[in-house]
């Protein structure tokens, strides 16, 4: 194997080292009546490793990829496969920065961002992504009920790959950063391919996330709207980033179990 196809070769083991840890303690969805585990996907570049959850039985699932916050597939990650998975889907969370840095061992949150998240080609990702499709499609998933949700710098790949892959039927986006900095590597934005989705979207949002300034939700809508592209913006006012994510003191309750419905009338409203 290339040395960027080894820097990562299982996923974490728990939560991640990177950031700081809730006083209460995360949610924890037993795996009762579902098959979970971890494998390896083949891609063009190598296998990456990667977290499943579905029900027991034959199938064929509506299948949701999972996309990760900047902390890799660690247990948040993988409760939530298995949180869908009691709802009937086949859910897949593939380590998407395998080949670029180890999570597992990384504590540094602007290192992970400088070094790892930042020099991932999103042209990479939408490939390897495709490959995570395809592989779920060979054991057991229905791609003509396909789905996206993602996390933080996940939501942004929900933006870009509801740009890139038109079997998706539905997609939801939390807290998706969806301006920044462009590069060679990352050309664009989620404001820059919104007139191109290939699905209904929903983005939802912390109103106290100053990472997500209103201008930009309300330039999405906007733009959404010129496109006429289905697209729902849902803000959380007391709500900050993170809101979703159980096991962090950013964790917003009452924000997280009204996204989490949303996302799944969602889903089930749009063929998934």
């Amino acid at each position: 194997m290339q040395r960027r196809e080894m820097l990562m070769t299982t996923l974490v083991a728990g939560f991640t080292l990177a950031c700081p840890r809730a006083e209460a303690a995360p949610i924890e969805t037993p795996a009762t009546g579902l098959a979970t585990g971890e494998t390896k996907i083949p891609t063009a570049l190598g296998s990456l490793p990667a977290y499943f959850a579905r029900p027991v039985g034959a199938g064929p699932f509506p299948v949701i990829l999972v996309t990760e916050e900047i902390f890799g597939v660690h247990e948040y990650i993988r409760d939530i496969c298995r949180r869908l998975a009691h709802q009937g889907f086949f859910a897949v969370a593939a380590e998407y920065y395998a080949r670029i840095g180890d999570l597992a061992k990384m504590t540094d949150v602007h290192r992970i961002i400088s070094e790892v998240i930042l020099k991932t080609p999103d042209a990479q990702m939408m490939d390897d992504m495709d490959h995570v499709v395809t592989w779920a499609g060979r054991h057991g998933g229905d791609l003509a009920r396909l789905g996206i949700i993602g996390f933080c710098r996940g939501g942004r790949q929900v933006w870009l790959y509801a740009a890139h892959q038109k079997r998706l039927r539905a997609a939801v986006a939390f807290y998706g950063p969806l301006s920044g900095q462009r590069s060679a590597i990352q050309p664009h934005t989620a404001l820059d391919v919104v007139g191109r989705i290939n699905c209904p979207l929903l983005a939802l949002y912390g109103g106290q996330d100053s990472g997500i300034p209103a201008s930009d939700r309300a330039e999405m809508r906007a733009r959404a709207r010129a496109a006429g592209r289905t697209v729902a913006v849902v803000v959380y006012p007391e709500a900050g980033h993170g809101f979703h994510a159980d096991y962090r003191p950013s964790y917003d309750a009452h924000a997280a179990q009204d996204g989490w419905a949303r996302a799944l009338a969602w889903f089930r409203q749009h063929g998934v």
